[in-house]
């Protein structure tokens, strides 16, 4: 039986920290009541932070990346590989690989991947924009850096049925990641060996 809260104000401020993934009640009272006892100043500037966050941050028109500006900083930056081009699911995914220093290239997140079971299509994530990235013929090699399961590899070989018809290489991260796991828990040292030693991808699951 859950406690009756002291203030409604309270208890509805506890009620939006718990819909936040992975918080439940007990952890978002705590969260709450930290922040009680915050000085004003420091609970506002938490709160702007948030609604400016929403407000403003804005999708690289490129590769998909979370950004402050219409290109991201990676995509925009002359001192990268803009011959390669990693492909991963998410925007966490690009912070991982990036933590590892393996990698010079450019990115592009899908926003996810091929899941039938969840209503999830290829039309549903960022495969057409691309492969009109990989039409303008300056992209040689596609490194799919999805995570090692079933829905990774469908995806995979999705793709690499759509990029077949240009004259690009396509290879995949080395499998020192277990098969199921998700790019985003894979330790630095894991990630970063797997992207130096790739493998060719021939479509095969």
């Amino acid at each position: 039986m859950n406690q009756p809260y002291p203030s409604q104000l309270l208890e509805r401020a506890v009620g939006e920290f718990a819909k936040l993934p992975g918080i439940g009640r007990k952890t978002a009272m705590r969260l709450v009541l930290h922040l009680l006892r915050q000085e004003q100043s420091a609970v506002e500037a938490f709160g702007s932070a948030i609604t400016t966050l929403k407000r403003e941050v804005k999708y690289c028109k490129v590769c998909h990346n979370i950004s402050d500006t219409d290109t991201c900083s990676i995509c925009a930056s002359p001192n990268r590989d803009a011959s390669t081009i990693c492909v991963v699911e998410t925007i966490r995914d690009v912070m991982a690989v990036e933590s590892t220093q393996q990698f010079r290239g450019l990115y592009h997140v899908l926003g996810g991947v091929i899941s039938p079971m969840d209503g999830i299509g290829p039309s549903d994530l960022q495969i057409e924009s691309l492969v009109e990235r990989v039409k303008q013929g300056e992209i040689k090699e596609v490194i799919l850096a999805l995570s090692s399961t079933m829905e990774g590899d469908t995806t995979n070989f999705f793709i690499f049925r759509k990029l077949a018809p240009f004259d690009v290489k396509m290879t995949v991260i080395a499998r020192g990641i277990s098969i199921g796991d998700e790019l985003q828990y894979t330790d630095e040292v894991t990630l970063g060996r797997s992207i130096v030693n790739r493998t060719l991808f021939t479509g095969n699951m």
